[in-house]
């Protein structure tokens, strides 16, 4: 695990981009995690929170949500970008948005990315563009791969 890439005024992310970013640390997949986001969403569908049945199931075992893990894309931002000195930091959305493999319950994860795009916004701000993969160990395909853009305001 390298540390994050840390930049402090908008210029610095702008030279920064195309750098590599990370990867972070290593997060286990539970299956309290998982049932806690179905609760918090609705989305109690019987892949995610029904072991007995998911056992039976396409994956062997219950999966994380698509959007369980993308969530805790928010979790590993830090291991991998700072914006230091910044008085406000904006999740302002994702692109290029894809589950390209589940994320089975106790499988450890991590995100590893790329800066591809910063641009200045307003007088002291900078809007990055970060493409994120969130790594499953041991296998060939990312849990998820977005284009998480983020507003830094210094």
């Amino acid at each position: 695990m390298s540390g994050p890439f840390a930049f402090s005024c908008p210029a610095e992310a702008v030279a920064g981009v195309g750098r590599a970013l990370g990867p972070g640390g290593w997060l286990a997949v539970d299956q309290q995690r998982i049932d806690l986001f179905a609760r918090a969403t609705g989305d109690e569908q019987w892949i995610h929170v029904d072991p007995e049945r998911a056992a039976c199931g396409p994956f062997g075992r219950t999966i994380a949500h698509g959007y369980l893990t993308l969530s805790l894309v928010n979790l590993f931002l830090p291991e991998l970008i700072v914006a230091r000195g910044a008085r406000m930091a904006i999740n302002y959305g994702a692109d290029r948005l894809r589950f390209p493999a589940p994320v089975p319950v106790g499988a450890r994860i991590r995100a590893a990315g790329t800066l591809v795009r910063a641009a200045p916004v307003g007088p002291d701000g900078v809007q990055t563009t970060c493409r994120i993969a969130v790594e499953i160990a041991g296998a060939e395909k990312p849990g998820c791969v977005a284009d998480i853009i983020s507003r830094f305001h210094f």
